[in-house]
């Protein structure tokens, strides 16, 4: 019997199945998505319903555990995606060789080969402060568009608006002068969220990335240090630990240096002696296990106009308890805690088809019809409070209000220009600024009130009877 993917083979597939590695490009992204999305969106076609005007949201019902908001993100990369939203020849027979699709209409077929996205996106800007059940995103476009995308939606927008307020909230209990350097690719879900984390990290207030080709691609210079293995492999071989320190800083004069390989103390005397004598200059050390409070207090007494760095499995709360013991700390290496962790769970759900309201009323996960707007109250520079409601109403019985879902793209076409990273760090570093004290705290934060609009209520209302 043969395998699927002998048959795929056979089949004379060889340009999907060439690559074993399972990378993926730009190329692949429409295909980077779930079965049912292409199975609906042939039965939208078989049922000629495909073109009926779709109206979908995403949004977190629920915070994770110990955040009191999040941060949006992810944005520019679905822009990019729904841009090149496209279906190759190969990709086309690819799937057509499964035989899943055996019973699907020849006009699916069609659709695929001329994919295009062209409805429009309506979004909370990247960087911008969100609480559970306000929509980050709506796509209002033909169904069978507005389905196919969501996969990509959501991975695209959960793991970055994850990345990005965890890095919020590392910037906010660090304080603006400290160093954050985001050192997680090694623990991030794959090459591509490596990416991404950089990306989210340094959008949402860090200072650089260790990670090369996000620094590169970003416009960035990367940063960081050495890893043991250079001091032990150059101590071995030829010596001591201070000749290992010699030989890097020959190719790379003043570079910060890892100085617990062996006994921190005895490294940073040594290195102190050097500098004092005026045979080297020291950049900065980092500190990547041990008493960090304790270290960083001896190692500054000892190298005192030198920078310290610490790494080592850190979060904001690891980093508050260093505050708080007086350690004497320039700058922290984010790694493992901050690309990884509680998830958000962000849903893409239908709110409106063809003009007609719709709502899921299961147990746990109701969601509220028609397409939405959040109204955002601030005074004196902090939120008050938000309030869900229809994305045409207008609120009377508030004083004043921000609507923060903008157009982003009409009709397939851009009408907001890309944003810079700086421009979007500004955005999160504001964001935070303006909530409550009780939001931004680490433990048992509250999120500022949501509340729902009287026509947004009595449209659920009404909803729930036509069911």
């Amino acid at each position: 019997m043969k395998t699927a993917t002998e048959s795929l083979h056979l089949a004379g597939f060889e340009e999907i199945l060439e690559d074993r590695e399972l990378t993926v490009c730009p190329a692949d992204y429409s295909l980077l998505t779930d079965l049912y999305q292409l199975t609906m969106a042939a039965c939208y076609v078989g049922e000629g319903l495909d073109d009926r005007t779709a109206s979908f949201e995403l949004f977190a019902r629920r915070l994770p555990e110990g955040f009191g908001y999040a941060i949006a993100m992810g944005l520019a990369q679905v822009l990019d995606y729904l841009e090149k939203f496209r279906f190759s020849e190969a990709q086309i027979q690819a799937l057509q060789s499964t035989g899943i699709f055996a019973g699907a209409p020849e006009r699916f077929w069609t659709l695929l080969a001329t994919a295009r996205f062209t409805g429009d996106v309506w979004a909370v800007p990247e960087g911008t402060a969100v609480f559970a059940n306000e929509p980050l995103l709506r796509i209002e476009a033909p169904l069978w568009q507005a389905q196919l995308v969501e996969t990509y939606l959501l991975n695209a927008i959960n793991y970055q608006t994850l990345i990005a307020t965890r890095s919020a909230r590392l910037r906010d209990v660090a304080g603006p002068d400290a160093k954050l350097l985001e050192f997680g690719t090694r623990r991030a879900f794959g090459p591509q969220a490596a990416v991404w984390a950089a990306r989210a990290a340094l959008a949402a207030g860090f200072d650089g990335t260790s990670n090369v080709l996000a620094a590169l691609k970003l416009g960035r210079k990367p940063v960081g240090t050495i890893a043991h293995a250079l001091v032990m492999a150059v101590s071995a071989l030829e010596g001591s630990e201070n000749q290992a320190f010699a030989a890097f800083h020959r190719y790379f004069p003043g570079a910060p240096l890892l100085i617990d390989t062996y006994d921190t103390v005895a490294a940073a005397r040594m290195l102190a002696s050097r500098v004092n004598s005026g045979e080297i200059q020291l950049e900065g050390v980092r500190l990547d296990s041990g008493d960090l409070a304790a270290l960083s207090k001896e190692v500054r007494s000892i190298l005192p106009g030198v920078p310290i760095i610490v790494s080592g499995d850190l979060d904001e709360l690891e980093i508050a308890k260093l505050k708080s013991a007086g350690a004497c700390i320039d700058g922290y290496g984010l790694g493992t805690k901050l690309v990884s962790g509680s998830p958000v769970n962000g849903v893409y759900k239908l709110v409106e088809i063809d003009g007609i309201p719709v709502m899921k009323e299961a147990s746990g996960k109701l969601t509220y019809p028609g397409r939405k707007q959040i109204f955002r109250t601030v005074k004196n520079g902090q939120i008050i409070g938000d309030c869900l409601g229809l994305s045409e109403e207008t609120l009377h019985n508030w004083d004043s209000y921000i609507p923060l879902m903008k157009l982003i793209v009409k009709e397939g076409k851009r009408v907001q220009e890309s944003e810079s990273l700086e421009a979007i760090a500004k955005r999160t570093a504001a964001s935070v600024a303006s909530l409550p004290p009780e939001t931004r705290q680490l433990n048992n934060p509250i999120s500022p009130p949501v509340e729902i609009s009287t026509d947004l209520q009595t449209l659920t209302q009404k909803t729930k009877k036509s069911h």
